[in-house]
């Protein structure tokens, strides 16, 4: 049966929880990536009106 529980399945958690924990890692470093990219798409559009006062 493949529902079954048992000592081996706690070592199977440790290594689940961990990829699951760099994958979460990789993508809010790509999710913060992303923002900064577009704070600085609206940066030169804001700072160039500002300057031409």
């Amino acid at each position: 049966m493949t529902g079954k529980t048992g000592p081996k399945d706690s070592g199977g958690k440790d290594v689940r929880d961990a990829r699951l924990k760099a994958a979460l890692k990789a993508n809010m470093a790509r999710r913060k990536a992303q923002a900064r990219a577009r704070s600085a798409e609206d940066a030169p559009g804001e700072t160039g009106e500002k300057d031409k006062d």
